[in-house]
């Protein structure tokens, strides 16, 4: 999709999240990722935590984040899938006011060209919630790449057309 070079580029604000009983700050490689190419698209690291697969823990550090006026959008990785401790859907679910159904169907059909079927594993999803986008992918180093370069990596850039979700970032709060 084009780039309108005559725009100007809007930098959001991003805190990536990474939901993982088992990695810390020194081998968080999907979360490394995502920061990496954040930043290498001009956008600004507005924080960064790793919390366990735990829906309270992760909907206190959403919530800390939504409220905070420093954070546009939070991405996170981790936590998508189908297991017993998956359960970074049901938290967002919780915190959400809208879904964005078309963000993990994309993900999931981007996905599918790269691993078939096993795609359907995958419950990646996204909301908005009082204004700060939520974007949720999986924690493997292929998903995430998948997730940004695929998808987040034009919608979060303000002169993507023929339309972007930094456009909407002034009406998101709308009543």
């Amino acid at each position: 999709m084009p780039i309108d070079e005559n725009a100007a580029f809007l930098p959001v604000r991003i805190a990536v999240l990474t939901i993982s009983d088992s990695r810390g700050l020194a081998d968080d490689r999907s979360g490394d990722i995502l920061v990496e190419r954040l930043k290498a698209a001009g956008h600004i690291l507005a924080d960064r935590a790793i919390v366990t697969d735990d829906v309270s823990s992760i909907v206190s550090r959403l919530h800390a984040w939504i409220d905070e006026p420093q954070v546009d959008c939070v991405i996170t990785t981790g936590g998508t899938g189908v297991t017993g401790r998956d359960v970074t859907p049901e938290a967002i679910e919780r915190v959400q006011d809208k879904p964005i159904p078309g963000f993990g169907e994309l993900f999931r059909w981007l996905s599918y060209q790269m691993i078939g079927t096993s795609t359907i594993q995958s419950r990646a999803c996204a909301c908005v919630t009082r204004g700060t986008y939520i974007f949720a992918l999986p924690g493997s180093t292929g998903a995430v790449k998948d997730g940004w370069d695929g998808i987040l990596k034009d919608q979060l850039d303000s002169r993507h057309r023929p339309c972007n979700f930094v456009e909407l970032m002034p009406r998101l709060l709308e009543r």
